[in-house]
């Protein structure tokens, strides 16, 4: 009767510990950004938290697609650095859906694009390390357009247009 005693409280052991817990998981993601962005936005609507706008637009040249659509935003905001906002949208032409990338983040300008000391230089994310930071330019001599930069902070000789025009 011992015997048959310890057989079952040992079988009921063996059977407890393989007991596998069921789990629920949500299958359904929750999007719970969408709505506070949209009483932020009621809050404080984002024209008027960032200023006026100047939008530059064009196809920036791409190494596997037709182009590259950009529209760059630069918020100049109240006058100071923190101010002081962007947002770049790069749509890459002739690829599957979902290739739209969009940054947000702060500038910084410099004085000077190349030989022309009026010129002035917009570093978007200067606030990030050096490789995440992207260079445009403002020429006096053309001040409708903006032209993309290399790493250096040179105007990028090419035959292809590494330019984006004033929209508004």
């Amino acid at each position: 009767m011992k015997k048959l005693m310890v057989m079952l409280v040992i079988s009921g052991l063996i059977m407890s510990c393989n007991n596998k817990k069921s789990e629920n998981k949500i299958t359904t993601p929750i999007d719970t950004t969408s709505s506070i962005v949209e009483e932020t936005r009621s809050i404080v609507p984002e024209s008027e938290s960032l200023g006026e706008a100047k939008i530059y637009e064009g196809v920036l040249p791409c190494a596997d697609c037709s182009g590259i659509q950009t529209v760059l935003k630069i918020y100049q905001g109240d006058g100071t650095m923190e101010s002081h906002k962007f947002e770049l949208t790069s749509t890459y032409q002739g690829k599957e859906p979902g290739n739209v990338f969009v940054q947000k983040g702060n500038f910084n300008t410099e004085k000077g694009v190349g030989k022309d000391q009026n010129g002035t230089i917009y570093v978007l994310n200067y606030d990030k390390p050096e490789g995440e930071q992207i260079f445009y330019g403002l020429t006096s001599a053309e001040p409708n357009k903006i032209f993309l930069l290399d790493k250096e902070r040179q105007i990028i000789k090419s035959k292809l247009n590494y330019t984006l025009t004033l929209k508004n």
